[in-house]
């Protein structure tokens, strides 16, 4: 597939990540007396993330998360020349969603940005008052176990076609565990566009959401190159370098 292309389906696929996640924590999760809640957000973000897996992972891979493409680079399974163009599609995407979910939200009663619109935070404004050390942890740490599920379930000695279940699946269980911590981020361009609308204090601990999550992708790709790869012995490599015999 041509970069144009590649491009369009990253943008398109982080917007409904960031559209159907972020969208349903701002118009359902606490919709009066029927409010999907804390699970019906993680659903949602899984569910984005496995319909969009299925549909333009043909096309870009489907990474749709800045910190997804570079743990990507780091276990060896995408160019590092390809990195920057990759986030600038996910970060637009990410925009656009919060633009179009601002325009909704807004046309609401009572709506207001101060409420958080979904963007992620620690301390005061974390969801359940955790430290600026716990989120760091949290998001370190889930985004590792997020590239290992990743890379584990694409290997090629897997079976191809179910990859997406997985990946969706932990991105919820993801959901499930942290969002009291920090609203779960795991994704820099989540993270992102909610927090240029919101501003203020979204902007300035918007960092720890790019650096933890980048980090923990990163040391994944690392980790799971290393645990995956298929090291050869000695009496293997004499075999395949022998001369062959009649």
């Amino acid at each position: 597939m041509s970069m144009s292309r590649r491009f369009a389906a990253e943008l398109i696929g982080t917007f409904w990540l960031v559209f159907g996640g972020c969208g349903s924590a701002v118009l359902a999760a606490g919709f009066p007396k029927t409010g999907i809640g804390f699970l019906g957000v993680a659903f949602a973000f899984g569910l984005t993330l496995l319909t969009m897996a299925f549909t333009i992972g043909s096309i870009s891979g489907c990474h749709i998360n800045p910190a997804v493409t570079i743990g990507l680079w780091a276990g060896k399974r995408f160019p590092g020349r390809e990195v920057p163009t990759y986030i600038v599609a996910q970060v637009i995407g990410a925009i656009l969603a919060s633009t179009v979910l601002y325009v909704i939200a807004s046309g609401g009663p009572g709506f207001d940005l101060s409420a958080g619109f979904a963007s992620n935070g620690y301390g005061a404004h974390s969801p359940g008052g955790y430290s600026l050390g716990a989120a760091f942890v949290a998001e370190f740490v889930l985004t590792f176990m997020f590239l290992i599920v990743i890379l584990g379930s694409t290997d090629k000695r897997v079976a191809a076609g179910f990859a997406p279940i997985p990946i969706g699946l932990v991105l919820t269980l993801i959901h499930l565990i942290s969002i009291p911590v920090d609203n779960t981020s795991v994704n820099p361009a989540r993270s992102t566009g909610p927090a240029l609308f919101v501003g203020g204090w979204a902007i300035q601990q918007l960092w720890l959401f790019w650096v933890a999550p980048i980090a923990g992708a990163a040391i994944g790709g690392f980790f799971y190159n290393w645990l995956g790869v298929e090291r050869k012995t000695g009496e293997q490599l004499a075999r395949e370098t022998a001369p062959a015999t009649a």
